[in-house]
């Protein structure tokens, strides 16, 4: 069965619009939960735009599957999940320009904050995951780094044309088969929706889809409890 991993940033986005105390992505995480979310991604930016300091706090505090923490290798955000230990961390790139992440980390040419940040995190117990295009050659540096999973960035593909749709699930299955290869978990995430989940979700040896913005999405229409057990039941019926 794969494993559904519900990310309430854009939650804290609607909220830190009117940088006010709601919608709260505390409240959001649980209703996941209830949906049949396996886990909750929540990505502390360095500059703040959505989830802040609190919402970590207290979702560590009280969400009961388990805890996925985007961070980039900053010393700052690092020293914060080293101290509230989440189940994962998931290491990604940041820039200030972006609306969201845009791209895999390029562990290729990685100058060692990677595996700085690799080796702190794991001191601390929690295990670590490395967002990264669907590239052989990243995906095979991070294995080197000692990751314990890699996410696959699924952009490319959640935007392809209709020609183009095969030749990016291609690239995710190349890259999957080196992670599946090297015996480290396979996740995958960014831009999936209810069209466009399915193939991701087949690709061999895939354990864990991260999914954020559509499942928001649709929350604000039918609800989070809803939106997320309707996107529990696509991947059951496609992956038993």
């Amino acid at each position: 069965m794969i494993e559904l991993g519900v990310n309430v940033d854009h939650v804290a986005t609607v909220r830190q619009a009117r940088r006010t105390y709601e919608p709260d992505p505390v409240v959001a995480a649980a209703l996941a939960e209830q949906g049949g979310a396996d886990g909750i991604t929540f990505h502390l930016r360095e500059d703040r735009r959505h989830i802040q300091q609190r919402d970590v706090e207290v979702l560590m505090q009280t969400v009961t599957v388990k805890t996925n923490l985007e961070i980039a290798c900053a010393p700052e955000v690092l020293q914060i999940a080293c101290r509230v230990r989440p189940t994962w961390a998931l290491l990604v790139p940041e820039s200030r320009q972006e609306v969201t992440t845009e791209g895999g980390l390029n562990v290729l040419g990685d100058d060692g904050r990677v595996g700085d940040a690799i080796d702190q995190l794991k001191q601390h117990g929690i295990l670590v995951s490395l967002f990264v295009d669907p590239d052989v050659d990243q995906v095979k540096a991070a294995v080197d780094l000692g990751a314990q999973a890699v996410e696959l960035h699924t952009g490319p593909y959640a935007l392809a044309g209709p020609s183009e749709t095969d030749r990016e699930l291609d690239r995710l299955r190349a890259a999957g088969e080196v992670a599946s290869g090297a015996g480290i978990r396979l996740h995958a995430g960014h831009g999936l929706n209810y069209v466009n989940v399915r193939p991701v979700a087949k690709l061999p040896d895939m354990v864990e889809l991260n999914i954020g913005h559509a499942i928001v999405s649709r929350a604000v229409m039918v609800g989070m409890r809803d939106a997320v057990a309707e996107m529990r039941r696509i991947l059951d019926v496609c992956c038993p």
